[in-house]
């Protein structure tokens, strides 16, 4: 027969084992952390599209194709704008997602919505729609430069320096001349 005290240990050790076995186990069962991803920007969401913006140009004395508009998207665009430009920039989302909507494929559209992502802080999705936007487009303008330059930024953001560079350097590579008219 085992002495009173050991019993007590015995007793005592047999009720601690299953908490101490669901400890081990939830040990086991989380996801190691994964390292935080440095932004190699400092730049504020509306700093990053100001700077997208102004990639653009002018676009004097070179090649920009331009889509013909849907009276009812034109309408959804300009009421994105003026919400952004009152801050409002989850309104200025929806209604560029009622425009893409109508008109899934409409480059100019995915920018704009690319740059309401990123004054949502929504830099995958920015990433997503820019680069969408940037293999239904022309490949030559301004509206070029903007997809490449949100590419960049986003690339700044999610700490990739090598895609940052490659997309600053395609940039360049949308500044076409026009064909000579005779």
């Amino acid at each position: 027969m085992t002495p009173p005290r050991n019993r007590f240990l015995v007793s005592r050790a047999l009720r601690a084992a299953p908490a101490a076995l669901l400890l081990g186990l939830a040990a086991c069962a989380t996801a190691p952390e994964l390292p935080a991803t440095q932004s190699l920007t400092t730049a504020t969401p509306a700093e990053m599209v100001a700077t997208i913006r102004a990639a653009a140009g002018d676009g004097e004395g070179e090649l920009d194709v331009q889509p013909l508009r849907d009276s009812q998207v034109e309408d959804l665009r300009q009421r994105a704008e003026r919400l952004q430009q009152q801050g409002h920039h989850r309104d200025a989302a929806e209604a560029l997602d009622q425009a893409i909507a109508l008109v899934a494929d409409d480059p100019a559209l995915l920018q704009e919505r690319a740059e309401a992502a990123i004054l949502l802080g929504d830099h995958a999705l920015a990433g997503e729609l820019a680069a969408r936007a940037q293999s239904l487009g022309s490949g030559v303008g301004p509206l070029c430069r903007r997809h490449q330059a949100t590419l960049e930024r986003v690339a700044l953001v999610q700490g990739d320096a090598a895609a940052a560079a490659s997309a600053k350097a395609a940039i360049e590579a949308c500044r076409v001349a026009p064909p000579p008219r005779w």
